[in-house]
């Protein structure tokens, strides 16, 4: 019976060809259209997850309890280097850093300024960020050169000075001792996000807990996984493996929402307000399945009342509608999925440049160029919404054919 319902709901789907392709194409594009945007917001939100990781975050950071909060100079991690040893044994860590972090005066021969203080590992941080990649004028830190500096183009530029020049530095140490040096501009760098090139200051982690009496303690250790899918299996066994060390008391894991909590909102706005979008699209596509479908009820009034008169039962009808309401948005889905696919794919692999927009995309650490990240999330996604709203369309003629009047039917 089932075959043979099929079978005739796949002859009346192609008795007017031209609306059945209008309806099939208007369901291709929409699963199309939410394939790629699904997968292009994903890709833009990877881009600005990598953007924000590797420019300051990194994936994850242990912390003192409450210095994300306070930034306190005295919430250090006393001992690193055990921390360090536990976070090596994780297959999924590609690279750790430590740093320590400081308020200060920046004092050149014409101008003072205050500025963030950042003592970084100078081979380590290489691995973990693009700082090196960034830089200006001058040169890198080096590990052969003590009391350098390395700071913001602007910084610089408001300090009225170039590599080479002098500049001092006055703040507070950890054990609230005066903490000041005379460090040498080694270089200036430029990341195109002004907050950070007009105050941050980057020395040798060395030199800084020499200078802020941290006695080897450090701040942060910021550490990058292989993948953003990795982050919650990191820190699980960080957090783990912190609780044996006895540490938990003293010590957080934060990945990188914690660390970035507006981008996490910035990212969950933009996918509300992109589903709004998605909802209206998918709406006026329901409302095409609609018409088309009703259509199909009024202009086979009289084939419907035959097959009533001769014993076909209403549910038996329903079914039949629904059968090509079915095998319609199957062809649209499949035809839209690998569109969409192929669509996706492309940009994948090219990208797409927003030279006009460069600009403002440096100002938040993005690349000019973004890249679509296709996946079964969003090829599940777009294809089950158009599903759901256009089998839920179909099941308002389906319904409306269960009251038809035969006599009604057969004066058609």
């Amino acid at each position: 019976m089932f075959s043979l319902d099929a079978k005739m709901a796949w002859r009346n789907l192609w008795r007017n060809p031209r609306r059945s392709i209008l309806t099939l194409a208007a369901i291709a594009f929409a699963t199309l259209l939410l394939v790629f945007m699904l997968s292009w917001q994903f890709g833009s939100y990877e881009t600005m997850i990598n953007a924000a990781v590797k420019g300051s975050t990194g994936h994850l950071q242990v912390q003192a309890r409450d210095y994300h909060e306070k930034k306190e100079m005295e919430m250090v991690i006393d001992d690193p280097e055990a921390v360090a040893a536990l976070i090596e044994s994780l297959p999924e860590v590609t690279a750790f850093t430590f740093r320590g972090a400081a308020f200060a005066l920046a004092a050149s021969e014409e101008r003072t300024y205050g500025t963030a203080i950042l003592g970084i590992d100078a081979q380590r941080e290489n691995r973990v960020s693009e700082l090196k990649a960034r830089v200006r004028d001058g040169h890198y830190l080096q590990g052969d050169e003590g009391y350098t500096a390395f700071l913001g183009g602007i910084l610089a530029a408001n300090l009225r000075v170039v590599p080479g020049d002098e500049i001092t530095l006055l703040g507070q140490g950890r054990d609230g001792s005066v903490a000041a040096t005379a460090v040498t501009v080694s270089g200036t760098f430029r990341t195109g996000q002004d907050i950070i090139d007009r105050a941050t200051l980057y020395l040798r982690l060395e030199d800084f807990q020499e200078t802020f009496a941290m006695a080897g303690a450090v701040h942060q250790i910021v550490i990058v996984g292989r993948t953003l899918d990795a982050v919650p299996r990191i820190k699980a066994a960080l957090q783990s493996g912190i609780a044996r060390l006895g540490r938990d008391r003293e010590l957080v894991v934060l990945d990188w929402s914690e660390l970035a909590p507006g981008l996490l909102q910035s990212i969950k706005l933009d996918l509300v307000s992109g589903f709004i979008f998605y909802l209206i699209l998918i709406v006026v596509v329901a409302f095409s399945i609609l018409n088309t479908f009703l259509m199909v009820v009024l202009e086979r009034g009289r084939e419907f009342g035959v097959l009533l008169a001769i014993g076909v039962t209403p549910q038996r009808l329903s079914r039949l509608l629904l059968l090509e309401s079915a095998a319609l948005t199957a062809l649209g889905l499949i035809s839209g999925i690998l569109l969409g696919s192929l669509v996706t794919w492309y940009y994948q692999v090219h990208g797409i440049v927003f030279s006009g927009a460069s600009e403002m995309l440096r100002q938040f650490g993005l690349p000019e160029r973004i890249y679509p990240r296709l996946s079964l999330l969003s090829i599940a996604v777009g294809a089950g919404l158009v599903f759901v709203i256009t089998w839920l369309t179909a099941l308002y003629p389906a319904g409306r054919v269960k009251r038809i009047s035969i006599l009604e039917a057969m004066k058609q």
